[in-house]
């Protein structure tokens, strides 16, 4: 058998293991080394799961997932995700749609300190849900801000499907974070714009909350000086190169955990929590990533990436076409599976395409996690709204997805814009320390 066949015969059993249930990284691993047995020989395949998931585990720039997740996890339990919310509520929540933007802005700040979409979609459909139907906001806006808010955590630092990213392409994870703010603050910007377009559209739709008097205002912002701090000391000591990104997870971890112990936000049974939080999360992200690595050896033997080189670059469309193309598999994928199995899966053959068409690997990631992101929201499955649904028993997805519909159709204008000018994600790692 040719090793076009045996690759394509692994592709299909791949498909087949996920459709079936099988974890993705248990699904890919296994894949990978039965094809690198069956090319290579199974003495030197089974070398191979050893060393790889040895030399993954302790790999000390890799430190910077279970470090940012700990920070995350701490985060999530100490609450901030209420005070989050109440402040920015105490500003905007009396002007119409004002809660809808308060949860925006809230899922922003909280995804700078969580790093994960599929939390701050979670978190918030517990904190922000609840309250907007208290004042009479419809289910669909309701649910469909949340899912579209929560895709804020793959973008904004320190953002765990970025980290991956950096890791497998071998970029700086310093310079992937700078890259993700603008376009983070740029999506939170527009996501208000299209309430305050809903609101002009159909002012009777979202109303109004409740109004409160400045001395509630300032106790909300004293509430979040702590977040505040914790994300200005991590990505400003990034930026100003004081410390690597592991190291910048390790320092936010340790914040997190002493701001949330000195505000009395942290127990010993939520410390306990959160660690075991973090670990089951790591484990999960570790299992993909040697998965993945095991996958990615036996695509180098069959020279996969090199044969989708060149049948995309022969195809005539020109570069901006064959991103076009990749884009456009990423949204379908996005049915099928989570942000952080999609990179995992598809970058190690992506990333040779995008480095030979002249792409920054940079602004490609941005790019990517970007269209990941609509991947989780956009019909018909979309991770954040599955989150939301477990979450919110009594909304079902049509509801969701009805409201989801006006974020998507921002997303994409959004990926345009970025598309058109990458000096928004180019801006800050170029003037880096």
């Amino acid at each position: 058998m040719s090793p076009d066949a045996v690759a394509l015969l692994g592709f299909v059993v791949l498909f087949i293991l996920m459709l079936l249930r099988v974890p993705v990284g248990m699904a890919m691993g296994f894949v990978g080394v039965a094809g690198y047995s069956f090319i290579v020989g199974v003495g030197p395949a089974m070398k191979l799961i050893g060393q790889t998931s040895m030399r993954t585990v302790t790999d000390y720039t890799f430190g910077v997932i279970p470090m940012f997740m700990l920070m995350g996890a701490f985060v999530t339990i100490s609450g901030v995700s209420n005070e989050l919310f109440r402040a920015a509520n105490s500003f905007v929540g009396h002007l119409r749609g004002g809660l809808g933007v308060a949860t925006v802005v809230a899922c922003g700040g909280f995804a700078a300190i969580c790093g994960s979409s599929v939390a701050t979609a979670a978190t918030f459909a517990g904190v922000a849900y609840p309250e907007m139907r208290r004042y009479g906001y419809p289910q669909s806006f309701s649910t469909g801000v949340i899912a579209a808010g929560g895709t804020l955590g793959a973008m904004l630092p320190p953002s765990t499907v970025l980290a991956v990213y950096a890791i497998i392409t071998q970029q700086d994870i310093g310079k992937l974070f700078m890259a993700g703010i603008l376009p983070g603050l740029l999506a939170i910007t527009m996501y208000v714009i299209t309430i305050i377009l809903i609101v002009k559209i159909k002012p009777d739709l979202l109303p109004a909350g409740e109004f409160k008097p400045w001395k509630e205002r300032l106790k909300g912002l004293k509430d979040v000086w702590a977040p505040l701090v914790l994300f200005t000391f991590v990505i400003g000591g990034l930026y100003g190169g004081l410390f690597t990104p592991t190291e910048a997870g390790g320092m936010g971890a340790g914040g997190a955990f002493l701001l949330g112990v000195l505000r009395g936000k942290l127990s010993r049974a939520q410390i306990r929590e959160a660690l075991l939080q973090a670990t089951r999360t790591s484990a999960a992200v570790f299992t993909v990533l040697i998965g993945a690595l095991l996958f990615g050896y036996f695509l180098t033997i069959t020279q996969t990436p090199q044969r989708l080189t060149e049948f995309l670059t022969g195809l005539g469309v020109g570069r901006y076409g064959v991103l076009a193309l990749i884009m456009v598999m990423y949204l379908v994928l996005g049915c099928l599976m989570d942000a952080m199995a999609m990179i995992i899966l598809t970058v190690p053959i992506i990333y040779p395409v995008i480095m030979d068409l002249g792409f920054d690997p940079i602004w490609f990631g941005i790019i990517i996690v970007m269209t990941v992101e609509l991947g989780l929201i956009h019909p018909p499955v979309g991770m954040n709204v599955f989150v939301i649904k477990s979450v919110v028993k009594d909304v079902s997805f049509t509801t969701i997805f009805k409201g989801v519909i006006p974020f998507v159709i921002t997303d994409l204008i959004r990926l345009l814009i970025l598309i058109a000018f990458p000096v928004i994600a180019m801006y800050l790692p170029q003037h880096m320390g």
